[in-house]
């Protein structure tokens, strides 16, 4: 299992962020760390499909980004901190909504990571109505719940709880699978690669 990027180019309009990047990750943690604006989470959003390469490739097990979209986009799951962009909907319809779109999901464990992050209570309120920390709650339980091969996420313990951020260092210890986040704390989980952006 293991997510290839070959030859990157990504540039904002009059900067350049990544120019011929390459990198892999196999099983385990990548820690991606870097000054802010080093273009972290825009590698994030470049590997989850949220925003396109300019040139370059990139895959999980051999599924090519480009070629084979949705394949691709069902092996990996981003969990950022950007607000969701259909507040109207309650958290149960978010993650119905979510979960629809990854055949596979197993409900209960779905429900284990709602309990365990305490969301159960606020199912039925709006997603705007979410704290920043339960925003990122509903988000990691769903990164633990989906039958993905790569997990992205960007600052996973920012707005935490001191137990949330026990549980989810010990779900990142356990998971399978090849897992890329950045966090500007050390984040106090063997860690397979260090990549310095």
């Amino acid at each position: 299992m293991a997510l290839t990027i070959e030859s990157l180019n990504f540039e904002y309009t009059g900067r350049v962020l990544f120019r011929g990047f390459a990198m892999q990750a196999g099983a385990g943690i990548t820690w991606l760390r870097g000054e802010n604006g080093a273009g972290k989470t825009t590698l994030m959003k470049l590997v989850a499909g949220a925003m396109a390469p300019h040139h370059g490739r990139i895959a999980i097990d051999g599924i090519d980004q480009a070629a084979q979209p949705l394949a691709y986009r069902r092996q990996c799951f981003y969990c950022g901190g950007d607000t969701p962009q259909l507040p109207w909907l309650t958290v149960r319809e978010m993650l119905d909504l979510h979960v629809a779109l990854y055949p596979g999901t197993d409900a209960a464990l779905l429900d284990e990571e709602l309990r365990a992050m305490r969301l159960l209570p606020v199912l039925n309120q709006p997603v705007s109505a979410l704290s920043l920390g339960q925003h990122k709650k509903m988000q990691l339980a769903l990164a633990f719940a989906l039958p993905v091969a790569v997990l992205l996420i960007d600052e996973p313990f920012n707005g935490l709880d001191a137990a949330a951020m026990d549980y989810v260092r010990g779900r990142l210890a356990a998971r399978e699978g090849v897992v890329l986040l950045t966090s500007h704390l050390e984040p106090q989980v063997p860690v397979a690669q260090v990549i310095q952006l």
